[in-house]
Order: C-alpha cells, then sequence, then structure tokens
C-alpha cells in the first residue's frame, strides 16, 4: 500500500467520504501516529504491514474533527492495544529479549 492508497482508504474507512477535504488532516494524522508509534519503540512502521495499517486508522479515528468523547476513550484503548502489542511483537522494535 502506498502513502496515497493508505489515505484514500482512511478517507473512506474512517472518515467515510470520497470527499478529499480530509485529506491535510489525514496526513497529519498518519504522520502524528507514525511519530507516536517510534516513540513507543516501534522502529518498523511500514505501511504495507497490516497492523501497522490497523494502528494508524484507529488513531486517525481517534484523532478526527469533532469527535465525541466516549468513542474517543474507546478508540484511545484499541490504539493503547495495538501499540503495546506492537512493542511485544517480535520484528517491530530493536529492543533485545535478554
Amino acid at each position: 500500500m502506498t502513502r496515497t492508497e493508505l489515505t484514500d482508504h482512511i478517507r473512506v474507512a474512517v472518515y467515510r467520504t470520497e470527499s478529499r477535504d480530509f485529506d491535510t488532516e489525514i496526513s497529519d494524522n498518519i504522520d502524528a501516529g507514525t511519530a507516536d508509534l517510534g516513540i513507543a519503540g516501534i522502529t518498523t512502521v511500514e505501511i504495507t504491514d497490516a497492523l501497522i495499517v490497523r494502528a494508524l486508522m484507529t488513531y486517525c479515528a481517534m484523532h478526527r474533527i469533532n469527535i465525541e468523547s466516549d468513542e474517543y476513550n474507546r478508540l484511545k484503548a484499541s490504539y493503547d492495544e495495538q501499540k503495546a502489542q506492537l512493542t511485544m511483537a517480535t520484528g517491530y522494535t530493536t529492543w533485545s529479549a535478554t
């Protein structure tokens, strides 16, 4: 999946629109989500990886404009769990298993 395809996918799946009006917001959220995964120690952030794509989709959903607080809390819990699983999975960090 390319960056453009990821943006298109998130626009339709998360924002539920074909309009490109939100592409800047989506792109900013993808960048922020990628950086957040990096802060957590996830060094392999490939947008061809289904787990990474799902985490970025959840991050984008969580940070879209005008989201209800209950939905934000649900999405935040989901994203935090996805991020935690990635930090413990083989091949996503450079941490040693010693």
